[in-house]
């Protein structure tokens, strides 16, 4: 009766064994995607921030615009 047990014991240790070996190589696997995504998350940082300052740019490129129009709206109204 005693082998009967350590071969079950044997069994689930084995078991066990490979369990934390699937469990290993799943832990890699998620690792490497983190660092993909950490990636993505950095190139879509980056993205946001050029587009961010470009919108800047163009906010303040348009307040210009305003300020010549109505410039000019301004010297039209005195000719009449």
């Amino acid at each position: 009766m005693s082998l009967e047990i350590l071969e079950q014991l044997e069994v689930k240790i084995k078991m066990a064994v490979d369990t934390i070996s699937l469990l290993h190589i799943e832990i890699e696997e998620l690792k490497e995607r983190n660092k993909i995504l950490d990636h993505e998350s950095e190139t879509v940082r980056e993205s946001r921030d050029i587009l961010e300052q470009e919108n800047i740019g163009l906010r303040a490129d348009h307040e210009v615009w305003q300020q010549r129009i109505r410039c000019l709206l301004g010297k039209i109204e005195e000719i009449e």
